[in-house]
């Protein structure tokens, strides 16, 4: 039996090869979600499954490695945005427990030559799986292009021109975070899980089919509602930057990732697509989303002065 979602579900396919009347439904459904939700599940988006899945599998390997073999990778004086974190490290930004998980991160892969080379840090790749770049470049790109065709619509939705949002994350400092909770003790110690409640930095996470579920969202009604990975489906949820140039009209929704329960549990992997501008730009409030007379709740950030506020906010700056 097919398991249903518990958010708005919108197909991709609609905005890239519908008609106009089609192409601005799914406008207005994605917009409503993430007004509404902060969270939308997104079909047909274009993510090769094998390829999710080849990355899954090269990236078990990795962490598989012994932890010294590991750590040779992991270097704390960049803020930790490229290679690998340590298990119980990074914690949520007002839990001093640290979350059960370790990671990787990877990013754009850009030429000496190019004028943002010394800026966005470079990627480093384990050389005990050889295979690894290559695919985890193709993800990249493969969840960017994504990310920009829902961008477009967002950008529809807010009243911008299609290409606002797309434009804004042109030599942006987006990355790919590979998590891998463990099966670890822990789990009965209060206030510890996987992931406890947060926000996104950026403008938009993508989050491809995790391994398992165990993603909820906090409604606006103070519940807690799981948030199901299943095939095919990509989860997407607005950041604290998109919350942020829209003067909340889209807010930031809070989010965690509970502890398995029952007698069996088994390891989780996530591959989450954290969207970021471009550096420099400044992050503002839109115009077109002020009621008359309302002023901006919030005062203009570049995207690199945000980013490095929160880093130190989480531990990993």
């Amino acid at each position: 039996m097919t398991q249903e979602q518990t958010i708005p579900v919108v197909d991709l396919r609609d905005y890239t090869d519908g008609d106009e009347a089609t192409r601005q439904a799914f406008v207005n459904k994605i917009g409503a979600a993430l007004k509404d939700l902060g969270f939308v599940a997104v079909e047909g988006h274009g993510v090769d499954t094998d390829l999710l899945y080849k990355n899954y599998e090269l990236f078990e390997e990795f962490f598989d490695l012994p932890v010294e073999t590991k750590r040779k990778y992991e270097n704390p004086e960049t803020g930790r945005q490229r290679g690998y974190t340590s298990f119980g490290v990074e914690h949520a930004k007002d839990s001093e427990k640290a979350d059960l998980k370790e990671f990787w991160h990877m990013g754009r892969e850009l030429p000496p030559s190019h004028p943002m080379s010394e800026r966005i840090d470079h990627n480093v790749w384990p050389e005990e799986v050889p295979e690894l770049k290559a695919k985890g470049l193709a993800l990249y790109e493969a969840m960017e292009k994504s990310a920009e065709t829902m961008l477009k619509a967002i950008s529809i939705y807010l009243g911008q021109e299609e290409n606002f949002l797309p434009d804004m994350i042109e030599n942006g400092n987006s990355i790919v975070r590979i998590i891998h909770y463990p099966v670890c003790d822990g789990f009965d110690e209060p206030g510890v899980m996987r992931a406890a409640e947060h926000e996104d930095i950026n403008l938009i996470t993508l989050l491809p089919e995790a391994t398992q579920s165990g993603l909820e969202l906090l409604k606006r009604d103070g519940e807690w509602m799981p948030v199901y990975s299943i095939k095919g489906q990509m989860i997407v949820d607005a950041g604290d930057m998109l919350s942020r140039i829209t003067n909340d009209v889209i807010p930031s929704t809070t989010h965690r990732v509970v502890n398995p329960e029952g007698e069996e549990v088994e390891r989780r992997y996530s591959m989450p697509f954290f969207v970021h501008p471009h550096p420099d730009y400044t992050l503002k409030v839109l115009d077109t989303c002020l009621e008359e007379g309302e002023e901006p709740k919030y005062d203009p950030i570049t995207g690199e002065e945000f980013l490095f506020q929160r880093l130190r906010e989480i531990g990993l700056k």
